[in-house]
């Protein structure tokens, strides 16, 4: 990899190329450009980077560049190292592809997921209610099973150590085939 350390040099084609791509990624990901542009330069630098070299590297406002960093801190995407002789602020990024995606993950999860799951159960909790017709109850319960099963899968995922999830993704529709060879043995065994 290409050492990001000089501030007077231009980025190599390949870094640059990455960092815009990221950053259309971040848009269609929702994530603003810059936080996203800001993330790509520093899961490449081999060293931690302050936010002057990241405003630098980029041609960002050092504004902007402080805002992104606080949000990339937040979502606990890159964060403040200290640097021997250096009083200012250092940030690296976690290059760790399993752990970002867990990261995202579980930000997405609270910020999204969790209050549709607290909104489904306050419903759950007047759903006796007479005026409430049998479909709309049925409608209810439906998607309180379903978030449910869902809550609970994503809590066991989080104990699975990352390489057997990673046999798991690539055995793909294999999965599917071995799902459908253990209920038809289970289906015939109910049935003798």
């Amino acid at each position: 990899m290409t050492e990001i350390s000089n501030e007077s040099d231009k980025l190599p084609a390949a870094v640059e190329q990455f960092i815009l791509r990221w950053g259309d990624l971040g848009g269609q990901w929702g994530v603003n450009r810059s936080v996203a542009q800001i993330q790509a330069l520093l899961i490449l630098s081999e060293r931690p980077l302050t936010a002057e070299d990241i405003a630098d590297k980029l041609a960002i406002a050092r504004s902007n560049v402080s805002n992104s960093l606080r949000e990339l801190q937040t979502w606990k995407l890159i964060r403040r190292v200290p640097v021997l002789g250096d009083r200012r602020d250092h940030y690296e990024a976690e290059t760790d592809l399993w752990q970002m995606a867990t990261k995202v993950a579980q930000g997405r999860k609270e910020r999204e997921i969790d209050p549709m799951v607290a909104a489904i159960r306050e419903a759950m909790k007047q759903a006796d209610d007479p005026r409430i017709s049998p479909a709309v109850r049925q409608r209810l319960h439906s998607m309180h099973d379903f978030v449910n099963t869902v809550e609970g899968w994503y809590q066991q995922m989080l104990n699975v150590p990352p390489a057997q999830i990673m046999t798991l993704i690539r055995m793909g529709a294999k999965v599917v085939g071995l799902l459908k060879f253990v209920n038809r043995k289970g289906a015939k065994a109910e049935a003798n």
